[in-house]
């Protein structure tokens, strides 16, 4: 049995992720703010497996786009990479609430095609089921990181 998206407070974005973990045949999944905050998740276990594959998906984004707007003019907004047994997807969604990132994991039971196809759907659906950013609501700030990290990690994982 497939184990749940878990979100942290983000209830917007689960039938979308849904959709794309069912037609995609992904077996993990971490949507995040560009600050590392995370969003949603599926198949991890550990919080601490988060924590790690959050703030790497961060660093890896952030230095990806840089990169390629220092080669082309343009950021690179998805990268992939394929490992032996498993490949690694990691992708930008603009929102009405800003970029987001995806990052993913899947083995030989799909392919990258596949997975590029519904990232482009997953785009769409999280673009149209997203809150508009309201002025009450704060921008992400570094300084309260570690304790919204934690704070959302305990949600994730049912622990308040």
């Amino acid at each position: 049995m497939r184990s749940p998206i878990r979100t942290a407070g983000e209830t917007w974005v689960e039938e979308p992720l849904t959709r794309f973990i069912d037609d995609a045949r992904v077996r993990l999944v971490l949507l995040l703010e560009s600050s590392g905050r995370v969003l949603a998740q599926h198949g991890f276990t550990r919080s601490v497996d988060v924590m790690s594959a959050c703030a790497l998906a961060a660093a890896i984004h952030a230095s990806a786009a840089e990169i390629g707007r220092q080669l082309d003019g343009e950021p690179f907004t998805t990268l992939h990479h394929h490992g032996q047994a498993r490949q690694i997807f990691l992708g930008e969604l603009p929102t009405a609430r800003g970029s987001h990132i995806l990052l993913t994991v899947f083995d030989d039971a799909t392919s990258i095609g596949l997975v590029r196809l519904y990232f482009r759907e997953l785009c769409k659906r999280l673009a149209a089921a997203a809150p508009a950013l309201s002025a009450a609501t704060p921008a992400p700030s570094f300084v309260d990181f570690e304790s919204d990290l934690n704070r959302n990690l305990a949600k994730l994982f049912g622990r308040i």
